[in-house]
């Protein structure tokens, strides 16, 4: 049985859902023109990761098998539904510039990924540890690829002005093909660096 540090290490860096698995990356190219947005994005999926693995282990021994996707998939709805509630009351600005992605958490990978490889099969209390390990990696991929689009996009980090009059922004860096370019480099040089994948 692993402690609840190497669960939180294995979910967050060893297997991270997306330099790993390839999972998740349509709001990683969506919604990381800035980091403050790239934040909220990640937090949002941290909740609903930990909350939905620790309740649908909670009830795993009593959902059939017939049923289990299905209710995996309305118990992460319910936590996402409460982001999404909680983001327009809150951070109307920020809940405008996510759009439709902070609903569509309900669909994505991850979520579902970990619901099924490790809530369904572990106790509440680990499964809670890895739903934040997993947010935890998917945040840090977020705010990496921000913090390059907003740096060059915008001259500024959360939306403090870091360039000076010299700088020319990088109307590149706006677009969303620039986070598909970073997110790919990311993921090369982790692979390459760290997992001795052959190029």
């Amino acid at each position: 049985m692993m402690k609840k540090t190497e669960i939180f290490v294995n979910s967050a860096f060893r297997e991270n859902s997306v330099w790993r698995q390839i999972l998740g990356i349509c709001s990683a190219l969506a919604v990381t023109n800035l980091m403050m947005n790239s934040l909220i994005m990640g937090l949002g999926v941290i909740f609903s990761l930990a909350l939905s693995g620790f309740t649908i282990s909670l009830i795993r021994y009593w959902t059939p098998r017939s049923v289990r996707m299905m209710v995996q998939t309305l118990i992460i709805a319910a936590y996402v539904i409460i982001v999404d509630i909680f983001l327009k009351a809150n951070l109307p600005e920020i809940s405008k510039q996510l759009g439709p992605y902070v609903g569509l958490i309900i669909t994505n990978c991850i979520l579902m990924g970990r619901a099924e490889a490790f809530a369904s099969q572990n106790n509440p209390i680990d499964s809670f540890v890895d739903g934040i390990g997993a947010g935890v990696g998917y945040s840090l991929v977020l705010l990496v690829i921000g913090f390059v689009r907003e740096l060059f996009g915008f001259g500024s980090i959360f939306g403090i002005k870091v360039m000076g009059d010299w700088w020319t922004n990088w109307s590149i860096m706006v677009m969303a093909p620039s986070a598909f370019f970073i997110l790919a480099m990311l993921i090369w040089i982790i692979n390459v660096k760290y997992y001795k994948v052959k190029v």
